[in-house]
Order: C-alpha cells, then sequence, then structure tokens
C-alpha cells in the first residue's frame, strides 16, 4: 500500500444505503487493510419505504456471502415475480409486468414477434401465457430454480419484498463482524483542507471528530456532503415524472401473501401493496398540483385491505439526480445521488449498482479524477436509462378521465424515449442502450399491457407457417402452465425454508 494510499473510509448516514455500502466495502477492501466507519444518529429518520426489489439484490447478498433463506426469514420478506399494473391502460385494465422473459425465440427470430403475428391473426392470448413468472405470480406459486431443473424453471428470476429497516440491521450485524466501525452521533460540520478542498474529517456535535481519506454521504435527500460541502447540483425531472409526495402505511396481512407487487393508479398517481410475511406496506404516490395531502392520506386508508398497524407517514421528494455523483473526494449513494420514484422498486438496486461501480473504480489515493469521471459518467447513465422506462409508464396511457392523466399522456418527452418508443411501437424492434437496465421484456410489458403496442412485427416472422408458428405457440403455453401447476405454494416454500418469527404489533406500538 503507496503512503497516499485509502486508508479510511468514513460512511455518513445508516439505513439501507450507508449499511449496504458498509457491508460490500468491508467485505471487498477490508482485507486490503482499509478502516471503515459509519456514522449515524438513532436521532434521524430513515425513509424505510424501499421495501419491494429487482432480481439483480439476489447476486448482491450472494456476494457478501449470505445465505438467502437467513435474509429472507430475518427481514420478514417475501418473494417477488414481478409487479402487477392494475388501472395504467385505462380503467379496469391490469397487466403483469414479470422478471424473466416471454416465451422462446423461433428460428433465431425473437418471440414477440410471432406472438403480435398471432395476435394479428385473430389468436387472443395475452403475452402472461407466456411467462412463467406471470403464471406462477397469479398462481401463488413459488420454487427457487437449481441448476438441475432444466430450461424452463431456469427462466424463473425473482427478487424479494422485504422490511428495509430490517434489512438494514441485518447488514449492520454483518458489517460489524467485518470489522466496520459504527459510531453514534450527529454530524455537525465537515472539514474541509483549505488548499484541496477535500474533505478532511466530520465533527460531531459532541466533540467526536472522524478523519477519513474517501467519504460516502449517506444522509438521504439533504446530501450533506456531496450537495452541503461541494454544490453538486441536481437536475430536476418533474415535468417528465410529476409525482412529488407520498404516504405510507403498513396494515394487517389479509391472506397468504403474493409473490408479486401492485402497483394501482390513482387519479393523481399511484399505489402501492407490497406483501411482507408479517405485514402489508401501502402508499399513495401523488402530485401535489393535482391531489392535498389529506386527501391521498384518506384515499390510501379507506383502501387497505386489513387494520393499520402504524400511522401514516408522510414524504416530500423532487424526482431527478446529482449532475456529479462524485465530487472531490466524496461519493453520493443512495437518497443523496437522487431520487427516482419507487414505481418500478429502483431505490435499492441505484444504492446496488453505485456500489459496485465504486468497488470496480476504488481510488488508490483520495483525489481520483479519472476514476470519479468514469464514475459519474456511469451513473448517469443508469439514472437517465430508468427514468426513461418510468416515463414510459406515463405516456403509454390512454387514460383522460383526470387532469393528471391529462398531462401525463400529452407531455414532451426525452429524445432517447421517443426513439426507443418509435421503435417499438412501430414493428416491435428493441436495442438496449449501454448497461441499460430494464430490458426487451419490460419494455414489451408496459407497451403491450396498456395497449399501445407493437402495431406491427419482424416481417422475417413469415418465414414460418402458420401452423407451425400456431403449434410451438401452443407448446410453450402447455409447457409452462404444467411447470407452474407442479410448483409448490408461495406460502409454503416460504413455510418450508424461512418462515420469520411473529410480530406482535400491539407491542410495538406502545
Amino acid at each position: 500500500m503507496s503512503e497516499n494510499a485509502i486508508k479510511r473510509v468514513v460512511i455518513a448516514g445508516g439505513g439501507t444505503a450507508g449499511w449496504m455500502t458498509a457491508a460490500a466495502l468491508s467485505k471487498f477492501c477490508g482485507r486490503s487493510g482499509v478502516d471503515i466507519t459509519l456514522v449515524e444518529s438513532e436521532a434521524i429518520g430513515t425513509v424505510g419505504v424501499g421495501e419491494a426489489t429487482i432480481p439483480p439484490i439476489g447476486k448482491f447478498n450472494d456476494h457478501l456471502g449470505i445465505n438467502e433463506d437467513d435474509f429472507v426469514r430475518e427481514t420478514q420478506a417475501t418473494y417477488k415475480l414481478g409487479i402487477e399494473f392494475v388501472d395504467w391502460g385505462g380503467l379496469g385494465e391490469r397487466y403483469f409486468h414479470p422478471f424473466g422473459t416471454y416465451g422462446f425465440d423461433l428460428e433465431g427470430i425473437e418471440f414477440h414477434h410471432f406472438w403480435t403475428r398471432q395476435k394479428q391473426a385473430g389468436e387472443d392470448h395475452s403475452l402472461d401465457a407466456y411467462s412463467l413468472n406471470a403464471l406462477a405470480g397469479y398462481g401463488g406459486k413459488f420454487m427457487r430454480p437449481e441448476k438441475d431443473h432444466g430450461p424452463v424453471l431456469n427462466k424463473l428470476a425473482y427478487a424479494f419484498h422485504f422490511d428495509a429497516g430490517l434489512y438494514a440491521a441485518f447488514l449492520r450485524r454483518l458489517s460489524e463482524k467485518q470489522g466496520v466501525s459504527r459510531i453514534e452521533g450527529l454530524i455537525g460540520d465537515v472539514e474541509q483542507n483549505s488548499e484541496s478542498g477535500l474533505i478532511e474529517a466530520l465533527a460531531l456535535q459532541d466533540g467526536q471528530r472522524i478523519e477519513g481519506d474517501l467519504f460516502i454521504d449517506c444522509t438521504g435527500f439533504r446530501g450533506m456532503m456531496i450537495e452541503g460541502v461541494y454544490e453538486a447540483g441536481y437536475q430536476d425531472w418533474s415535468q417528465w415524472l410529476p409525482v412529488n409526495r407520498a404516504v405510507a402505511v403498513a396494515c394487517r396481512r389479509d391472506g397468504d401473501p403474493e409473490p408479486y407487487t401492485r402497483s394501482t393508479a390513482r387519479d393523481a398517481g399511484w399505489q402501492w401493496r407490497i406483501p411482507l410475511q408479517h405485514r402489508t406496506g401501502n402508499g399513495h404516490v401523488y402530485c401535489d398540483k393535482f391531489k392535498g395531502s389529506e386527501a391521498a392520506e384518506c384515499e390510501l386508508l379507506e383502501s387497505l385491505e386489513g387494520e393499520a398497524l402504524t400511522s401514516p407517514n408522510h414524504l416530500r421528494f423532487t424526482t431527478g439526480r446529482r449532475n456529479q455523483f462524485w465530487s472531490g473526494n466524496c461519493i453520493a449513494i443512495g437518497l443523496s445521488s437522487g431520487f427516482l420514484e419507487p414505481l418500478e422498486s429502483t431505490s435499492i438496486h441505484l444504492i446496488q449498482s453505485g456500489i459496485s461501480k465504486l468497488i470496480s473504480l476504488f481510488p488508490s489515493q483520495s483525489e481520483a479524477p479519472v476514476e470519479r469521471a468514469e464514475y459519474n459518467r456511469l451513473m448517469s447513465d443508469d439514472f437517465d436509462h430508468i427514468r426513461d422506462f418510468l416515463i414510459l409508464h406515463y405516456k403509454a396511457t390512454a387514460r383522460d378521465d383526470s387532469e393528471f392523466w391529462n398531462y401525463v399522456r400529452t407531455m414532451d418527452i426525452p429524445d432517447s424515449l421517443e426513439r426507443k418508443m418509435d421503435l417499438l411501437r412501430s414493428h416491435g424492434r428493441f436495442f438496449k442502450y449501454d448497461a441499460e437496465l430494464f430490458d426487451l421484456t419490460s419494455w414489451l410489458a408496459v407497451a403491450a399491457g396498456q395497449g399501445w403496442g407493437p402495431e406491427g412485427y419482424n416481417p422475417m416472422a413469415d418465414a414460418l407457417s402458420d401452423g407451425d408458428v400456431k403449434g410451438s405457440l401452443a407448446n410453450m403455453r402447455g409447457v409452462l402452465q404444467k411447470t407452474v401447476t407442479a410448483m409448490p405454494a408461495h406460502q409454503a416454500f416460504i413455510d418450508r425454508y424461512s418462515k420469520a418469527e411473529p410480530v406482535s404489533w400491539e407491542r410495538k406500538k406502545t
């Protein structure tokens, strides 16, 4: 290790972002002699609504050496196969955005081109009939795919619903075992070197001084260091994603938990429903230009499927991202880096993405202009690509029953999104840009599910005869349905492998 090497990493803030960062850095950097310190205060609450995830979280946990059954049990988790969208394309309509893929390609041509061809010929099978995840989700089934399960069951991709507070506590225990030092305290000041401008220490209100070489800002929306010290700037995306308020409340679980998240469109936003083992998480995300907080709270409480277990928690946010995620010797991870509404469960993924890029670009010394520039480029791409996919949900709608939906349906959209929509709508063509998160399955699910496209298909799909295509698609539906029938119930799988201890909510509320 050189004299100027990074020897001390200081993480400001705990919660999901702070402890995910601490767990990963202590796993991959701890053995190289890097000391990791996390500063947090129990007096500062966390947002804690990031309870639904997407499949990459499994890889993150696996890289940390976490046993999946232990994780599910300790975080009161359930399994997630996708998201059901209700009333998004039009009132009374619903569709499933599955993880995994649709069908099987034929003769090197993507499956959806044949599905579109048959749909135009009068066949009325939805995309759900060709998705193992959608069929299992609606059937209340789950089974963890293993290497010897064959190509059909191995199409099943999954993520989790979990209690974000319990996940942070789980990772804290892991991090401290791996040598992370936790300091309780409120940050009073951030000390900079007068010549270089680099951060040298955090001064706590109780007089402690925490020195470091590299600082991770996990202080939430305020961005104490990335914005408070370095004035990184913020791109406001409200013109495309206008929802800016949320109210969240937990309720008693009613029946066995479904293995999917539900997103129900409302007149000025949408509502989430996330089933955990010990409760159901609910929230109403809305735009305050079209609905007040009292009305949003009342609508949420009236729609609960069980007794409310917590008081409503109101949140304010502005959708967007920092202009710079890494400035000086400070890197923003989590809400301090930006916020994209939780419509597609990307909040925790963006934390994970920031951490993985930091590990790949971990600097050799405090001033690292080459690594900093690449990190900022990659994180900007991540946010921008996800932004476009979220906008698609609002733009590709036929709803005209409220001012909110009239606004988003007719709004101007980024050129990058316009190009992708034109290609997909005309003949079902799709290309991923760079390391774009959401693939063809995701874009097709929203487009077809909201009645927006595709309108045509690749003419190369006409090379197969009508009989061959019809027979192949029928065989796919049969094989997938047979596989789902043989799977255990979601609750039965949890009971067998990772059932959590029951929670006494009466005791917790007192």
